[in-house]
């Protein structure tokens, strides 16, 4: 047998992403391996908004950022940020003041907002698998034997997300995250 994928700069063999079509509506996706590590990644507009967000609980308080400068300081395309700050601002995590000195500001204290809040913002839903809700269903429901634990990760996920605080991300470099037992 010849090995499957490709090797990292430590020679490591890293599996190629390949996708499994059982149905229609039931995919199975390989997870995205990048130097060896399995990566969860965060869209970039999700990328953008905690970066946004961390930028404006930075600012001295009651002072508004416009999409321009933001979009400048961290070299983001300003029309995506500017609708990217217009979700948050609909889902009550910013605040957007209009005139000269307008722009956008934390509708709360970086403390109150979560990096899951401003991702669940920006794009909806957090799920890592298409089943993990009931509402979607595929061909394997009756047979599948890891529905129940892509529930529990995608909750534990959850959890993790709602313990960062927008606060904690703009202060002290971060410490670890407990999942379901010792932090690691």
């Amino acid at each position: 047998m010849g090995n499957r994928g490709r090797q990292d700069i430590r020679g490591t063999t890293v599996p190629e992403k390949k996708e499994l079509t059982r149905t229609s509506h039931c995919r199975i996706l390989y997870p995205t391996y990048l130097v060896g590590y399995f990566m969860l990644k965060l869209s970039k507009k999700a990328d953008y908004g905690l970066i946004a967000v961390r930028h404006l609980a930075e600012q001295p308080s009651s002072t508004a950022c416009s999409a321009r400068e933001i979009a400048r300081t961290y070299r983001i395309p300003t029309e995506l940020l500017a609708k990217i700050l217009q979700k948050l601002a609909k889902h009550g995590l910013l605040a957007s003041q209009h005139g000269t000195n307008g722009g956008y500001l934390l509708a709360r204290q970086p403390s109150e907002i979560t990096a899951f809040e401003v991702i669940r913002a920006i794009e909806g839903p957090l799920f890592i698998t298409s089943c993990v809700t009931d509402r979607r269903e595929c061909g394997q429901m009756r047979s599948c034997t890891v529905r129940e634990p892509l529930h529990r990760v995608n909750e534990t996920l959850v959890k993790a997300l709602s313990a960062v605080t927008i606060a904690s991300l703009s202060s002290e470099p971060p410490g670890l995250v407990q999942i379901g037992g010792a932090a690691r």
